[in-house]
C-alpha cells in the first residue's frame, strides 16, 4: 500500500475543505509507486479496479467535470440550518436514515451551495461526491454509488430511488438536473480505463473500472462484514460502526436501515463518532509538543482506569449518533490539581471508547446484538486504546492482517468481478485473514461501569445549554 497526503483547509469553525484536484495528482502518484513496485507481467494483468472515497466530501463542477470551488469535506458542519430544516418536514422517506439526516451529508450541502454560493450553484454542471470525481478521472464515467445514495443523499431501492415530492418540498426541485441520478450497485462496471492512464502507466486497455463506495462501507468487505450478526468499526479520525440485518426494522439513534446500500436485499445499519483520532491529534499537537509518541503512551498506562475522577466527552465536532447534533461540545470534567496532562489524554482515550460503548448499547437496547467487534484503522496500531475500547465496551476485538481494510475491500470487490463470479461471501473468505483478539478485561469493565454512568450523565445534563449556542 502507498500513501499520499494532501492538505486539509479549515477556513472558519466548523468547516474543512480540500482541493480536489489534488486528489487526483496524489491519486496518480500512489499508483505509480505501487506499479513500480510490480512485474510487468503483472501490471498488465490487473485487469479490474475499484476506489473507495470519504463521504459526503462534496464538489460542484462543470461539464469537463473540474471543481467550481474547494471540495466541502465529510466533517465540515456548514449546513446545520440545511439540515434542521430537512428534518422539520417529517418526511415519510426519512424513516430510512433513522428519522433525520445529518449536516455531513450531500442533500443538506448541496442545499447549502444552492443557497450561499447561487452563482456557483448557477455555474455547476452537478454536483458530485469525492468518488464520483475520483471514478471519472477514472474510466469517464459519471455515475453514482448506491452506497452514497442511500446513505447520504436520501435514495431508497425499495420506494423507486429519488423522491420527488421530497426534494420539492426541501428546496431541491432541480436535482435532477444538478445531482448524478445514474446510481450504480457496489461491483457493477462502470467503464474501461481512459486511454491516457493506459499510455501513462502502461496499463491493459480492458482494465475495468467497477463501482466502488464509502470508504467506511468498503471497508466492510476488507473486515469480511458482508452478512448478517457481523459488526465492523473503523477506527480512524473517526469512529464508523457498520453491521447487516435481513430484517427492516426502525431504529432510534442509528442511521439507517438502509436499503441495500452494501449488499443487495440486506439493510445496513450505522453508528458514527465524528471525532476520535483526531481528538487524540489535537491534545497531541497543543500540549505534547516534542514528545515521542512513546512516551505519550507509557505516561498514560500508569493513569488508572477512570482516570481519577476525571470524564471527558468526545464530541469536538458533534456528535453523529446516537445523539445526531452537531452542537454537542469536547468537555472536560472532574479536573483538580492533582491531575496532569496524561490523565487529559487517557481521559480522552476513555470518552472515544465510552462513545464506541454508548453505540453498541444503543444497539443492543433495540434488539441487535453485538458479540464481539471487527475492527480496523490507524487506531487498532494503538494497543493501549484497544485494551481500554475492549475493557469499556466488554467486547473482544478482533483485529485482521490488513489493518487498511478500505483498500483491502476495494481489492475484495473488484476480484468479486473478475475472479469470483459476483460472491462477495467466497471472496471475503479468501482474502480477509484475522491476526488478533483483543479480549476485554471483565474486573476492569466493572470499574469502567460507573464512569460511563457519569459520562452519559454528563451529557444528558448538558445537552440543552450545547444546543443553545
Amino acid at each position: 500500500m502507498n500513501e499520499v497526503e494532501h492538505p486539509t483547509f479549515y477556513p472558519v469553525p466548523g468547516q474543512a475543505e480540500q482541493n480536489a484536484e489534488h486528489w487526483w495528482v496524489g491519486l496518480k502518484e500512489a499508483l505509480r509507486n505501487c506499479l513500480n513496485e510490480i512485474t510487468d507481467e503483472q501490471r498488465k494483468n490487473i485487469m479490474v479496479g475499484c476506489v473507495c472515497a470519504t463521504s459526503s466530501t462534496v464538489i460542484p463542477v462543470n461539464e469537463d467535470i473540474n471543481p467550481l470551488m474547494p471540495a466541502i469535506l465529510w466533517m465540515d458542519n456548514r449546513a446545520v440550518k440545511q439540515a434542521d430544516r430537512i428534518n422539520a418536514t417529517g418526511h415519510p422517506i426519512l424513516k430510512y436514515c433513522g428519522e433525520e439526516v445529518s449536516q455531513e451529508w450531500m442533500i443538506p450541502k448541496t442545499l447549502w451551495i444552492k443557497e450561499e454560493k447561487p452563482e456557483i450553484y448557477g455555474r455547476a454542471y452537478k454536483v458530485i461526491e469525492q468518488l464520483d470525481y475520483l471514478n471519472y478521472k477514472l474510466c469517464g464515467v459519471l455515475s453514482s454509488s448506491i452506497c452514497q445514495a442511500t446513505c447520504k443523499w436520501n435514495y431508497v431501492k425499495s420506494e423507486g430511488g429519488f423522491i420527488a415530492d421530497f426534494m420539492t418540498k426541501i428546496g431541491l426541485e432541480d436535482y435532477q438536473e444538478k445531482l448524478v441520478t445514474d446510481v450504480k450497485k457496489i461491483g457493477e462496471p462502470l467503464g474501461k480505463i481512459t486511454g491516457e492512464l493506459v499510455r501513462e502507466f502502461d496499463l491493459n486497455p480492458d482494465l475495468m473500472i467497477v463501482q466502488g463506495a464509502i470508504d467506511a462501507h468498503m471497508a466492510m468487505f476488507g473486515l469480511n462484514v458482508v452478512d448478517t450478526n457481523k459488526i465492523g468499526v473503523i477506527m480512524g479520525t473517526s469512529f464508523v460502526h457498520l453491521c447487516l440485518a435481513a430484517d427492516k426494522r426502525e431504529y432510534k439513534g442509528i442511521w439507517g436501515p438502509y436499503d441495500s446500500a452494501v449488499i443487495d436485499n440486506l439493510w445496513l445499519l450505522e453508528g458514527g463518532q465524528i471525532s476520535a483520532a483526531s481528538v487524540l491529534d489535537w491534545f497531541q499537537n497543543n500540549f505534547y509538543k516534542g514528545e515521542s509518541y512513546e512516551t505519550i503512551i507509557t505516561e498514560a498506562e500508569k493513569i488508572k482506569p477512570g482516570c481519577d475522577g476525571l470524564v471527558a466527552l468526545d464530541f469536538f465536532q458533534g456528535n453523529r449518533t446516537p445523539y445526531k447534533t452537531a452542537r454537542a461540545k469536547g468537555v472536560y470534567y472532574g479536573l483538580n490539581l492533582s491531575h496532569t496532562k496524561s490523565h487529559m489524554y487517557r481521559a480522552l482515550l476513555e470518552a472515544v471508547a465510552f462513545g464506541t460503548a454508548n453505540i453498541i448499547k444503543n444497539f443492543e437496547d433495540q434488539g441487535y446484538p453485538v458479540d464481539s467487534l471487527i475492527g480496523c484503522g490507524g487506531v487498532t496500531k494503538n494497543r493501549l486504546w484497544m485494551q481500554i475500547i475492549a475493557d469499556v465496551t466488554g467486547k473482544p476485538i478482533i483485529v485482521n492482517k490488513e489493518l487498511q481494510a478500505g483498500v483491502l475491500g476495494c481489492g475484495v470487490v473488484a476480484a468479486t468481478y473478475g475472479a469470483f463470479d459476483g460472491d462477495f461471501q467466497k471472496a471475503a473468505d479468501a482474502m480477509v485473514h484475522p491476526d488478533v483478539i483483543i479480549e476485554p478485561d471483565m474486573a476492569v469493565h466493572e470499574v469502567y461501569k460507573p464512569v460511563f454512568a457519569k459520562y452519559l450523565e454528563l451529557y444528558a445534563n448538558l445537552a440543552d445549554m450545547m444546543e443553545r449556542d
